[in-house]
C-alpha cells in the first residue's frame, strides 16, 4: 500500500500526491472497499481508486522516480535515440505509440519522445507540419515524462526543458 504523502504515477493521469485511504461503497454489491484518494499534481481535481486494483496491477501505478534516477535519466538521454516510427495508417500509428506507452517506463517514454522529435524534425526540414497523431502523442509523452522530472528534481513542469539542456550542456 501507498502512505499518504507519497507521489506516484498514475496511469496516463500521469503524477498524483496519495492524500489518502478511504472505504467506499461497493457499486452493486454489498460492503465497502479501501479507495486511495489522490490529488493529480498537475490537473484540478482529486481521483478515488480501489486498492486492490491497483496492487493487483488492473490500475496501472508505481512510485515515481527519485532525484537520483531522474538525474541519471537525463544523463542518459543521448543515448536513448530512437529511430522515427512511420506509418500511413493513423489507426497503426497510435496502437505503436500506445503500446510505447503502454510500459510507463521513463526511458521508454524518453525513446518514444526521441522518436517523434525526430520525425518532427525531419517534416520541418520538408518544410511540414507534424501529423496531428505525432502531436497530440508527443504532448501526452511529455506531460508524463516531464510531470514525473519536475516532481522527482522538485522543479516547476516548465522548467524540464531547460534543466535537460543545462544538465546535457547544450543551452
Amino acid at each position: 500500500m501507498y502512505a499518504t504523502g507519497t507521489l506516484i504515477l498514475y496511469g496516463r493521469t500521469g503524477v498524483c500526491r496519495v492524500e489518502g485511504i478511504a472505504e467506499r461503497a461497493l457499486s452493486g454489491r454489498k460492503g465497502t472497499a479501501p479507495y486511495y484518494l489522490m490529488r493529480p499534481l498537475y490537473q484540478d481535481g482529486t481521483i478515488g481508486a480501489p486498492v486492490e486494483k491497483m496492487e493487483d496491477g488492473t490500475i496501472f501505478s508505481r512510485p515515481i522516480m527519485n532525484r537520483e534516477q531522474a538525474q541519471a535519466l537525463i544523463r542518459a538521454l543521448p543515448s536513448l535515440s530512437a529511430e522515427p516510427y512511420h506509418n500511413q495508417n493513423m489507426n497503426q500509428l497510435k496502437e505503436h505509440y500506445r503500446q510505447q506507452l503502454s510500459s510507463f517506463s521513463c526511458r521508454d517514454m524518453a525513446r518514444l519522445l526521441s522518436s517523434i522529435y525526430a520525425k518532427k524534425q525531419e517534416a520541418e526540414g520538408r518544410k511540414r507540419k507534424l501529423g496531428a497523431v505525432d502531436q497530440r502523442f508527443m504532448e501526452e509523452t511529455e506531460a508524463l515524462l516531464y510531470g514525473e522530472l519536475a516532481a522527482a528534481l522538485e522543479i516547476d513542469r516548465a522548467e524540464v526543458p531547460s534543466y535537460i539542456a543545462s544538465t546535457l550542456g547544450r543551452q
